[in-house]
């Protein structure tokens, strides 16, 4: 198979671009590199500096194209909410001219990498598929956008169309900005330099966590599986998780001794999200198989201490 990765250079991006390298197929990838990183890359993966918005561009990398997976996006939810207009050119903007493009040139299926965000708060967890979506942020609105933009140009051009609603992701190489860190490379961080871990709200909030191996998983079976054309699947861990018990855990991973503090929460949270994962299960035989606490230790080893073994990692 040959394959286009948009975002190829991001966290999840390059995860995927190298084990579909690893298993021999044909990888091309694109990316602006204004957060991505080339350097993690397999050598094997072709790499093209580039702007999703550039059709000419996107035109001379769908040649022979089998399917392209579309990550490229700006993804930070409290940046969404000072830039919207630049979320939309890019999330939104960006969508329609790769599926432009891929008519132009006939690519026949596209994977796009969407998010949990866009149910905002549900009153039913897990959350189905077929829930109403809420978002309640630019970034959510931006990536319900593009979802909807898949599906109508896919089936008005024929182009076969899958969503991955991807939940809360982390693991091993997960960009690190100097503002708005993530949560768990962050709470990481401050638990093996017994800094300060700071919970807005009660802690009582819950989100599904979901290792970066176990998303790429769906990713990959998306490309092929069969009877899947206009679906939309959320990958997650299938398991909610609250703030309070996350940092815990990460207490336990790095066994530090990190101030606990709590902070009034962040007006348009989100009470509780978790993924209902039987639908990616039976059609795509999406199974996760690392753990919250496995999970935050390999990235621990990986990313924050490398030079230790820790838990027998």
């Amino acid at each position: 198979m040959r394959y286009l990765i948009t975002g190829a250079a991001g966290f999840l991006g390059s995860a995927l671009a190298n084990r579909l390298a690893a298993g021999g197929d044909v990888v091309v990838g694109v990316d602006d590199l204004s957060t991505g990183n080339e350097k993690a890359l397999n050598p094997t993966v072709r790499f093209v500096r580039g702007d999703v918005n550039d059709r000419p561009k996107l035109w001379s990398l769908l040649q022979d194209v089998d399917c392209v997976y579309h990550l490229a996006a700006k993804v930070s939810v409290q940046e969404s909410v000072l830039y919207p207009r630049e979320y939309n050119n890019v999330n939104v903007g960006g969508t329609v001219t790769l599926m432009e493009a891929m008519r132009d040139v006939g690519v026949r299926r596209v994977v796009l990498t969407s998010s949990g965000t866009v149910y905002g708060n549900q009153p039913v967890q897990p959350v189905v598929e077929n829930a109403v979506p809420n978002p309640r942020v630019p970034y959510a609105v931006s990536k319900l956008a593009a979802e909807y933009y898949v599906k109508s140009i896919g089936s008005l051009w024929g182009i076969e169309t899958v969503c991955l609603r991807v939940f809360n992701a982390y693991g091993p190489g997960q960009h690190i900005p100097p503002v708005h860190t993530p949560v768990i490379p962050g709470f990481l961080r401050q638990a093996w330099e017994n800094g300060t871990i700071v919970i807005h709200g009660d802690g009582n909030q819950t989100r599904d966590y979901v290792y970066v191996d176990d998303v790429v998983d769906a990713m990959v079976a998306a490309a092929s599986a069969p009877d899947i054309n206009n679906r939309t699947f959320n990958i997650g861990s299938g398991t909610e998780t609250s703030v309070r018990e996350l940092a815990k855990l990460a207490i336990e991973a790095t066994g530090g001794r990190p101030e606990v503090v709590y902070n009034p929460r962040n007006e348009g949270g989100i009470s509780r999200l978790c993924a209902d994962i039987s639908a990616a299960g039976e059609f795509l035989g999406y199974a996760p198989r690392v753990s919250l606490i496995d999970g935050l230790t390999r990235t621990l080893v990986h990313d924050i201490a490398p030079s230790k073994v820790i838990n027998g990692v």
